[in-house]
């Protein structure tokens, strides 16, 4: 989201956290701008029985917690390193104010923030539905929209079926058996366990 050097220009600095280890946790205060440099995040809620409900795998260059940045609550979700990777992050105070000082960055937050709680309002949808082929619809129109967790050059999905399952609330078991579905359909390519999308999905985009 943002230039490193902008970051690093205004104070940010580099962590190393190892697969598994947790960055934050849903409830805590907000102290710091997170951004991935390098590896992959999970940002999930988890419940009492330890079961994950992921809301995003973030990649390199995304930010991730924002929230609290803006409305002074504690995080919303846990953020849990998926591998090793690298961050970057900027204290709270001097990001608003960088936030201040460059609009164009502000601007670009904004429209971040809003499509995000676009994709939840059809997520909510989705759900509504009760249709799980809806809701791996939903999931896949927004990942290939916003060119996340796709190989650009063979339009894998990067994703297992237990981790669409934990997006999408859905059991892994009824996960395969849509998918299947939707292959046979022509939606997707399942080819030697392997999930490929040529194109958008334009059911639920209509």
């Amino acid at each position: 989201m943002i230039d490193i050097d902008v970051l690093l220009a205004w104070g940010a600095a580099y962590k190393k956290v190892s697969a598994g280890e947790i960055i934050f946790k849903e409830g805590q205060p907000c102290s710091f701008y997170y951004q991935l440099v390098t590896g992959k995040v999970k940002w999930v809620n988890i419940d009492d029985e330890g079961k994950n409900c992921i809301h995003a795998i973030v990649e390199p260059g995304e930010s991730f917690g924002e929230f609290p940045l803006f409305d002074d609550g504690p995080f919303a979700a846990t953020a849990v390193a998926d591998e090793d990777s690298l961050i970057i992050r900027l204290h709270k105070p001097v990001f608003l104010q960088l936030m201040q000082d460059n609009p164009v960055i502000h601007f670009a937050f904004t429209q971040m923030l809003s499509k995000r709680l676009r994709y939840k309002f059809a997520v909510i949808k989705s759900f509504a539905a009760h249709c799980p082929e809806e809701m791996i619809s939903t999931l896949l129109n927004q990942l290939k929209s916003e060119k996340k967790n796709f190989c650009g050059d063979c339009n894998q999905l990067n994703l297992t079926r237990q981790q669409i399952a934990d997006m999408t609330g859905l059991r892994v078991e009824t996960v395969i058996r849509t998918m299947r579905t939707m292959h046979e359909k022509g939606d997707l390519v399942i080819s030697r366990g392997k999930v490929y999308c040529k194109d958008m999905i334009q059911r639920i985009t209509a």
